[in-house]
């Protein structure tokens, strides 16, 4: 074979620089891919820890399902409801703040159907609650609220809305004047929907936290008779599916939402997020 002609130098350094550019390059690729295996590994073990982590928080929180009426449909005046509920199974609160004030005969009286699952409730407690207050001072308005269940679907099969509506019902029952605190501490404290929501002893520390004695704590979980639900569980099933009708006859769009507000067995629909306007529907009831 013929020789090969001898490289200069200048062709020999050019030719250990494009090696060397290459082994460069190659190991770039090395680390850069070493780099996507180990974020790959980070972000697949976080992941896992995620899941376990939910896991754990998930059998740490107390959410018996369960506790909802399951039975036929049933008329309130076939089910026990608190005993400062009216007739048609609203809880009333007049100028004392205390569940369970009748209406006088010429009292203007507000029925509010909310879901504490519910976050235009909550939205409508915060900005009405401090207006309906004032309402009621006065002496001649009644506020009546219907603690319904409409949002038990979101809450991941706890019941929450069910399960926060019967520990309402029972603090009206045993202990009327610390209903509307705890209804504000359940709104205050709102979970968000598609969640489990609050545990029964979240739901339990608020009441105490409210004022509530534990005597009457201890009924919020307690099952109706032989029955699985809970007491005034179907009281609320009750509250739930009648709204529907109450509402439709009250007039305005009949569409069973919350909050829903009647006025004197008119329907409100005003913009109950300008402040003042329930006010004003309220004092133009009054005549």
């Amino acid at each position: 074979m013929p020789n090969e002609p001898r490289q200069s130098k200048a062709e020999r350094r050019d030719e250990a620089r494009q090696k060397a550019l290459q082994l460069q390059a190659e190991q770039k690729k090395r680390e850069k891919r070493n780099r996507i295996v180990a974020i790959s590994g980070l972000v697949a073990a976080v992941a896992v820890l995620a899941v376990v982590v939910t896991l754990i928080l998930s059998q740490g929180k107390d959410v018996a399902a369960g506790a909802a009426y399951t039975g036929d449909p049933v008329a309130i005046a076939e089910v026990e409801a608190p005993s400062t509920a009216l007739e048609s199974g609203g809880i009333p609160v007049g100028a004392e703040g205390v569940a369970g004030e009748e209406p006088a005969e010429d009292a203007t009286v507000v029925d509010v159907y909310l879901d504490f699952m519910c976050p235009f409730c909550a939205q409508f407690e915060e900005s009405n609650e401090p207006e309906l207050a004032a309402l009621r001072a006065s002496g001649d308005v009644t506020v009546v609220y219907h603690p319904t269940s409409i949002l038990d679907r979101f809450s991941n099969g706890s019941e929450y809305s069910t399960r926060a509506a019967v520990a309402a019902a029972v603090v009206a029952d045993e202990a009327p004047e610390q209903f509307l605190d705890f209804s504000a501490a359940l709104f205050a404290n709102q979970p968000a929907e598609n969640t489990e929501g609050l545990s029964d002893e979240e739901i339990a520390q608020f009441a105490r936290d409210a004022g509530v004695p534990d005597e009457v704590v201890s009924r919020f979980t307690a099952a109706d008779g032989d029955e699985e639900w809970r007491v005034f569980a179907p009281y609320v099933a009750s509250l739930t599916d009648n709204a529907g009708t109450t509402l439709a006859s009250a007039g305005g769009s009949g569409e069973f939402t919350t909050p829903a507000i009647v006025i004197d067995g008119e329907r409100w629909e005003g913009n109950w997020q300008e402040p003042g306007s329930l006010t004003q529907a309220v004092t133009a009831a009054k005549g």
